[in-house]
């Protein structure tokens, strides 16, 4: 029907006709094995999380719709307008249809369906021998949503294979930042419902933030083609890589390990009113096969310290919300007792690290890249090693090893900035200053090269 609107190329390179099948095959496989997975050991796996989504009350209602949004970044108008008629419709009637029954309201069946109606038809015209770059944003929208699923069923796996947690020895580490979680945690409860729901709504809807800042950063992509980077693909590694960690360093957090939230598994009940006794000899203690070992390191603080770069190139308002989420996310993740300081900085560090990975180089700087690969995974296995191998040093010489931690961080942001944000500006500037006239015998460049305004930092894209 909108054919015309779609740029067709007949002709493609063969490493493009060979990557995407194989993509497609190493999702599957992995789909299935943790289905297979999921089977034995006794929960819910991806493919029937995935498929239960379709007909199903979805799990999330967010994550459906961001992946539908996420979809449009490059379709033509006609295209949009279509699909979420469809949608909406589709999302309609479900919801409709459960409420009859007498069952729950949820969202999320109509842009499922309609995504996977847009990557048929991808898949049909890829097979053609066309190249459609409009259907690009469908097959993030879909990974996306995949991605979801495949951490949910991860956390489980990790509540099964690591019966013990190693939270008292994060405990101990964590004197070096001065327990910032029993800080927090005493914060939130003494500016009560109001800061503890806005708190709440700001971390559970960390992808809404995310989906703002990405279509921004797409709005122009139907003219001026997809950027070299944006805000996904940092997500998407972020969600692989990550969870690894989980397996290598299980904790539970301070809420569980240490407050009512473990349900007879606790070590004691403290948190977040009173420090637990200081234990030099730390041991893992078992936990229950349901809580996940989901906090070294923090994804949400990676996931929202990504959305907060990803805008600083973008409006005032894009600015100010990224900032406000990042502010946000760290309050809720140490005042809800979800996470320990170390885990934050592990989580700042893993996303520097994948934005070093994912940016462009900085021209003529050929190893700057690999300088803050090596620094940030150095960082990361250093910090985990610490905690997990010299947790009770750390606690017993706590104003040597918590200025090394934060100076370490402190540096590492700092030389990511003046790399990847002020050093761009700056050849900016110079370069915008080279192309005005001369005046009076003198470049522009030479007038102007102490008094023209600079751009603010990261404007370059």
């Amino acid at each position: 029907m909108f054919t015309d609107e779609l740029r067709r190329v007949p002709t493609r390179a063969p490493l493009a006709r060979i990557w995407p099948p194989l993509a497609v095959a190493a999702i599957a496989l992995i789909l299935v094995a943790l289905q297979v997975t999921a089977l034995r050991s006794g929960f819910q796996g991806p493919l029937h999380s995935l498929l239960s989504d379709y007909v199903a009350a979805p799990k999330s209602i967010t994550v459906p719709w961001v992946g539908f949004v996420l979809a449009m970044a490059g379709l033509p108008n006609r295209w949009r307008i279509a699909a979420l008629s469809l949608a909406v419709v589709l999302d309609l009637a479900f919801a409709a249809e459960r409420l009859l029954r007498g069952g729950a309201l949820a969202f999320g069946n109509g842009p499922l369906i309609v995504i996977t109606g847009l990557a048929a038809v991808a898949v049909y015209r890829w097979l053609k021998g066309e190249s459609i770059p409009a259907f690009r944003g469908v097959g993030f929208g879909l990974l996306l949503i995949i991605a979801t699923k495949v951490g949910d069923s991860w956390l489980s796996i990790t509540a099964i294979t690591r019966p013990k947690v190693v939270d008292e020895f994060a405990l101990l580490a964590d004197h070096a930042l001065a327990q910032p979680s029993w800080l927090f945690g005493r914060l939130v409860e003494a500016g009560g419902p109001v800061l503890y729901g806005a708190l709440h709504w700001v971390y559970i809807e960390l992808p809404a933030a995310a989906l703002v800042v990405a279509f921004y950063q797409l709005r122009n992509v139907r003219t001026e083609g997809w950027p070299r980077h944006f805000l996904v693909p940092t997500f998407l590694v972020l969600g692989l890589v990550g969870p690894l960690i989980y397996l290598l360093f299980p904790l539970v957090g301070p809420a569980f390990a240490f407050g009512a939230g473990g349900a007879g598994f606790q070590v004691g009940d403290y948190w977040p009113h009173t420090l637990p006794p200081i234990d030099l000899a730390p041991a893992a203690v078992p936990f229950d096969s349901k809580t996940p070992r989901n906090c070294m390191p923090s994804m949400h603080t990676a996931w929202a310290l990504a959305v907060f770069i990803h805008s600083r190139p973008g409006p005032r308002w894009l600015r100010a919300g990224g900032s406000f989420w990042l502010v946000c996310t760290i309050a809720a993740t140490l005042g809800f007792g979800y996470h320990y300081g170390v885990d934050l900085v592990a989580g700042a560090v893993l996303c520097l690290t994948a934005e070093s990975v994912l940016r462009e180089p900085v021209r003529g700087r050929v190893w700057t890249r690999l300088g803050f690969v090596a620094f940030g995974a150095a960082f990361l296995t250093v910090l985990v090693l610490c905690c997990r191998y010299l947790a009770d040093v750390m606690a017993r010489h706590p104003l040597v090893f918590g200025p090394l931690i934060i100076g370490a961080t402190v540096g590492f942001v700092c030389a990511f900035y003046a790399t990847f944000f002020a050093r761009q500006a700056h050849a900016v500037a110079r370069e915008g200053a080279a192309t005005l006239p001369v005046r009076g015998g003198l470049t522009a460049a030479v007038l102007v090269g102490e008094s023209a305004p600079q751009p603010e930092p990261g404007s370059s894209r």
